[in-house]
């Protein structure tokens, strides 16, 4: 069964299961397990949200199908709401209704049923916690959230019936406020889980702190195989006594486990994070950024400082501009890397260190330290409201505010003021410089350098070059995308490319690639395609160390409601893939639009590389950004390509 799951082939699952344990709904409500029952040991809440990833793939089926190859004992039991979805791949789960199950040692029953509600509601959980808590009390209780997630702002549940409505993490603790009583010495429940995307945030575990003894969630997008529920409810099955850390270990190990069965394991990353530890770290992290302000309001310089070491920092969900943008940061990698000079990083380290007692991560997260924080890779201000809602504690809040926008709301300068702080410096921006069209120089190696000067690292957030093929006769200009292969010089501000006159291609064909994340031996790119039809991004990595691309599969990436897409879909012979070009009128005013070009069928021998560029015309240009988000463009360099020779001169108008 398990390799029917693991590759996303749902339906032998299902039937193979539910033969064993075929669905009852003759019990109107839940009678044997009602308030009182002492001797269950484990019962498991699963809010089953089912979305898209159900209407699209049956993966929630696949989990429930999962699920019922444990048999379970008399004292452990997992009840399970089921909605959100328009259309169920079994012939129990009614998509117009708000469903609840039961599974036990007597199979599978359903033993309530409302009607339809948003899951990504605060009352429709606290409904069924509610329901769950007083019918199925245990010893020990887990609640295990199951859908899409969107990290601090956009939360986790989006319904696919009530237009991705979704439980932000107010909504949640509303919810869970309402029926339990919370505190931090008595924690109510053992494991708070989150088998969705983006979800092991600090301010995730700030909202459960005084909820739950442990959280279990991935820092990065999960694929859509997810946990592995044979095995960690298994676990259960086999030792009803085990207690919520090595229930939590089990599922993070399984979770890997099943990931490099289906293949999606090298950037799956899951945590178990000690909630009763977590004080010292929030504490640390409000120091950090209350530190980071102060450092900004004594330098300004201290902002393109931060946004630099951001921009190097292990984050998740994509974060460009094919891809969308989730804005989360891997915490630990942040404050190594923006924490020179500033004492609470360490700080933050130390903390993180113990309250993630337990993580696994693929090849190629390996700067995952369990916990992420938010940071505006975006720049957008909605977003940026949505965490300010959402997130926890005040210093970064006020810390980005400053960096985005150049000033403070009243509270933020009272804020200020309780720091000693009575000035605001003026940020400078790099709107008031003269580097839109800076000028470039080019040696005889035909390499293109920079001069920006001191100023530079006062002003830039991040640095990075574009490359277009430019094809006069047609009047065509085409982006191939952006890389920051650059040698910089922050001192002095000196910019110089390292382009080799190479670019990456599908089978020989070159392709659009925007970098999306790098780590210490490897770069991680997006590439827009069509596969069989549909709109994705390519997921392809480069590893410094083996000198090799490959292929990881495909990402839809984020909607406009920060919903992260949880399928990566590994590719398979036959797969009919199409790279999107963005092309622009050479003469035009420079707006791009979407090219469909030759198709490519997946097959063994097909490979992404680097090409040598073929003969022709091509155009780099530096992009300059600062904190606030303004980007201005350098002078235009040309090289000009003929027989595997680059011969490059300054353009001129």
């Amino acid at each position: 069964m398990d390799i029917f799951r693991r590759i996303g082939t749902v339906m032998l699952a299902v039937v193979m299961t539910f033969s064993l344990f075929a669905c009852s709904s003759e019990q109107p409500e839940a009678t044997g397990d009602a308030s009182g029952d002492s001797d269950t040991e484990w019962a498991i809440y699963w809010y089953l949200c089912g979305s898209d990833l159900e209407s699209g793939g049956g993966f929630a089926t696949a989990d429930l199908a999962e699920l019922t190859e444990v048999r379970l004992p008399e004292n452990v039991k997992v009840v399970i709401q089921t909605g959100g979805s328009s259309q169920w791949y079994n012939d129990f789960v009614d998509a117009d209704k708000i469903q609840r199950f039961v599974y036990s040692s007597g199979g599978l029953n359903m033993v309530d049923e409302i009607p339809s509600a948003s899951m990504g509601e605060a009352s429709t959980l606290k409904d069924f916690l509610s329901f769950a808590a007083e019918k199925y009390p245990a010893k020990k209780t887990a609640v295990v959230f199951w859908n899409h997630g969107g990290g601090s702002v956009a939360g986790a549940s989006f319904d696919e019936l009530y237009d991705n409505d979704s439980l932000t993490l107010d909504e949640m603790r509303e919810a869970f406020s309402a029926v339990f009583e919370l505190s931090e010495e008595s924690r109510p429940l053992d494991i708070i889980g989150f088998d969705t995307c983006l979800m092991a945030t600090v301010d995730v575990a700030a909202a459960f702190s005084d909820v739950g003894k442990y959280l279990v969630a991935s820092e990065e997008t999960e694929p859509a195989n997810g946990w592995y529920y044979s095995k960690w409810i298994g676990s259960i099955a086999a030792d009803p006594s085990i207690e919520a850390e090595e229930l939590g270990i089990k599922i993070c190990d399984s979770y890997l486990e099943g990931c490099k069965i289906a293949g999606t394991d090298d950037q799956a990353t899951l945590s178990l994070v000690d909630l009763s530890k977590i004080q010292p770290l929030l504490d640390a992290h409000e120091e950090l950024g209350a530190q980071c302000l102060t450092a900004a309001c004594s330098d300004s310089a201290f902002l393109p400082k931060f946004a630099r070491a951001a921009q190097s920092s292990e984050n998740y969900g994509g974060n460009t501009r094919e891809q969308g943008y989730t804005n989360m940061v891997d915490l630990g990698d942040l404050a190594k890397k923006a924490g020179e000079g500033i004492p609470a990083a360490q700080k933050v380290l130390d903390a993180l260190r113990d309250c993630v007692v337990y993580s696994v991560h693929g090849q190629y997260r390996a700067q995952a330290n369990g916990l992420s924080c938010y940071y505006s890779y975006s720049g957008d201000s909605d977003d940026f409201t949505g965490y300010c809602t959402q997130g926890t504690g005040a210093s970064f809040k006020y810390f980005y505010e400053y960096g985005l926008t150049g000033t403070l709301s009243g509270d933020g300068m009272d804020y200020l003021a309780a720091q000693n702080i009575s000035e605001l410096p003026e940020i400078v921006s790099i709107k008031s410089t003269d580097w839109d069209g800076a000028p470039l120089t080019v040696d005889g190696d035909g390499r293109a350098t920079l001069f920006l000067g001191e100023q530079a690292q006062s002003i830039l957030a991040d640095i990075r070059f574009s490359l277009y093929y430019s094809d006069s006769d047609s009047d065509m200009l085409m982006a191939l995308g952006s890389d920051n292969d650059i040698s910089a010089d922050w001192e002095s501000g000196t910019f110089s490319d390292n382009f080799r006159g190479v670019w990456g291609a599908l089978d020989g064909s070159l392709a659009y690639m925007e970098l999306c994340g790098s780590g210490d031996d490897y770069n991680l790119y997006s590439v827009p395609v069509m596969l069989n039809g549909e709109r994705t991004n390519l997921q392809v990595v480069y590893s410094f160390t083996n000198e090799r691309w490959d292929i990881l599969g495909a990402w839809d990436g984020i909607d406009e409601n920060g919903q992260a897409s949880k399928e990566i879909t590994l590719l398979k012979d036959g797969d009919e893939i199409t790279p999107i070009w963005l092309v622009s009128a050479a003469s035009g005013d420079g707006e791009l639009t979407e090219y469909q070009a030759e198709t490519v069928v997946f097959g063994s021998e097909t490979a992404f590389d680097e090409v040598p560029l073929v003969d022709g015309i091509y155009t780099m240009i530096f992009e300059l950004s600062d904190t606030m988000g303004n980007t201005v463009y350098s002078q235009p360099v040309e090289f000009s390509c003929s027989n595997g020779e680059i011969f490059t001169s300054v353009y001129q108008d």
